[in-house]
């Protein structure tokens, strides 16, 4: 009822290879973040909160279905983890290319993980913190 209402979306995990990558779950993101914060009855400022990294993320998957909603250009969205808790928390699929992100509240230089880059080789990585989200995230080219 939640998805039918657009109080939340899932998203799915990208997996082909059974033994290396968890498949099973799905990820949970809320489309009104001060929904979210709501539910769990913190309004505090940044610098108080301990949930900030899955603010951010959700934030960022929030607009970037949003930024490429508006261009229409409609990707397949997916996380990716491995059962070494290896992750990426956004791939974008499309026509057989992927855009992969790794949202990240401080700079902290992400890469992409070894594993990923081995089982999906045509892939694009970005990381998007609070110093480089603009540019990041709003990128012409990665929707292309």
């Amino acid at each position: 009822m939640l998805e039918q209402t657009f109080v939340i979306y899932r998203l799915p995990a990208l997996k082909r290879n059974p033994h290396n990558e968890v498949g099973k779950l799905r990820k949970i993101y809320f489309t009104d973040l001060s929904l979210r914060n709501a539910l769990i009855r913190n309004f505090n400022e940044r610098s108080l909160r301990n949930d900030i990294g899955a603010l951010w993320e959700n934030f960022c998957i929030n607009e970037r279905v949003k930024i490429n909603d508006y261009a229409e250009y409609r990707p397949n969205y997916y996380f990716w983890r491995s059962y070494s808790q290896k992750k990426i928390d956004l791939v974008e699929k499309f026509g057989g290319k992927m855009h992969t992100f790794e949202f990240k509240w401080k700079d902290k230089h992400s890469k992409l993980p070894r594993e990923f880059s081995e089982l999906y080789p045509k892939n694009n990585f970005t990381e998007v913190n609070s110093i480089n989200f603009v540019d990041a995230l709003y990128a012409r080219e990665m929707q292309l």
